[in-house]
């Protein structure tokens, strides 16, 4: 069984996330300990739960110690259930029961789904637009683009919004079998004029307008003109606010920033902290910013050949997923400057197809 350290390097719910979605990809059992030991609410939260649950009832794996709190976790595979062919399609309802992240259930799901070639119809119940996550906004509109270009295709339907700390919110996504994985290569960047859209529910018009104007207006100040702006008063069981700024084509790049409101942070401070986010990666002319380099890094490791692509910012989640998603794929990976960028190379390990 393989043993993996969950309070290594950055020691997030990400080291959770890749290492299970590996373990029904690989059919490899694995035992996590020392789960998001160093975090102030250490252990497994209600959003990891529900993602384990979920990729165990569709694997047929089997889990041990599965509880809220959890330090430790042990997740079981079925092997016969990579060659089973009656179980390639299924509907599933979800209701993580508070405003946890839709966001980090789905970032864990798509690999995991599409790369195992099945078909999953999925509605959850929960938070859209949360703190410590990208927001569902993000998922569908920058990482959604990114992964096509590789394989891997779903969609996102919001049918409610939900913030903290009511959530509440409902979200449809279906993730379709990926056919042929291909390698990502995204080194030449391309100036594409940024998007917006922004998102207000149970609160006046005015907040929303505020933060799009704000949002505008620094990318003005910056000597970018936004001319796609999407303004959306949305139902929700609570009051909140969020707004993206992002940038993408069918080749790059994909970079995206996004914000969220809340008490006493000004909606003129939503906008500007989306555009901030969106400018420092738009200004460093790269390809993929930091929230997404991340999310490259599983499909990269099992594709059939090297993957590379350019980033500005090297993180701690990015260090910590490219070592853990090696030692239990087997894939190689460097880091290698390129001016005042960075670029990541994968070495895949085509594994999937052995």
């Amino acid at each position: 069984m393989l043993k993996i350290d969950g309070s290594f390097g950055e020691g997030g719910g990400q080291i959770l996330r890749s290492t299970i979605s590996l373990s029904v990809l690989l059919q490899k059992p694995v035992e996590i300990y020392n789960i998001r030991l160093n975090r102030p609410k250490s252990g497994l939260r209600a959003q990891h739960i529900h993602t384990i649950k979920i990729l165990a009832d569709i694997f047929n794996a089997k889990i041990e110690n599965l509880s809220l709190g959890s330090q430790f976790l042990r997740f079981i595979p079925n092997t016969a259930d990579k060659y089973c062919e009656d179980n390639n399609s299924k509907a599933i309802k979800v209701d993580i029961g508070t405003a946890g992240s839709i966001s980090m259930v789905l970032q864990a799901l798509i690999p995991s789904i599409a790369l195992s070639k099945k078909f999953i119809d999925i509605q959850i119940i929960g938070g859209t637009d949360v703190r410590m996550s990208p927001t569902i906004d993000y998922l569908r509109y920058v990482v959604s683009e990114a992964y096509k270009i590789i394989g891997i295709n779903f969609t996102i339907d919001v049918l409610r919004r939900g913030y903290y700390p009511k959530g509440g919110g409902i979200v449809n996504a279906k993730i379709f079998p990926c056919k042929n994985l291909d390698l990502i290569d995204l080194i030449d960047n391309k100036r594409i004029d940024p998007k917006i859209i922004g998102i207000c529910s149970n609160l006046p018009r005015h907040v929303l307008d505020r933060q799009i104007s704000s949002a505008i207006l620094t990318l003005e100040r910056n000597e970018l003109i936004c001319n796609s702006c999407v303004a959306s008063i949305e139902n929700a069981i609570s009051p909140g606010t969020s707004i993206l700024v992002y940038s993408k084509s069918d080749f790059g790049p994909y970079i995206g920033g996004d914000s969220i409101g809340e008490i006493n942070k000004s909606a003129e401070y939503v906008g500007k902290e989306a555009a901030t986010k969106f400018l420092k990666n738009y200004n460093k002319k790269v390809c993929i910013d930091q929230y997404l380099a991340d999310m490259l890094v599983i499909p990269a490791s099992l594709a059939n050949g090297r993957s590379r692509y350019l980033i500005g910012e090297v993180t701690e989640h990015l260090r910590t997923n490219l070592y853990v998603v090696s030692k239990i794929v087997g894939c190689k990976y460097s880091i290698v400057s390129h001016g005042e960028n960075y670029i990541v190379n994968i070495e895949g390990n085509p594994c999937l197809n052995n």
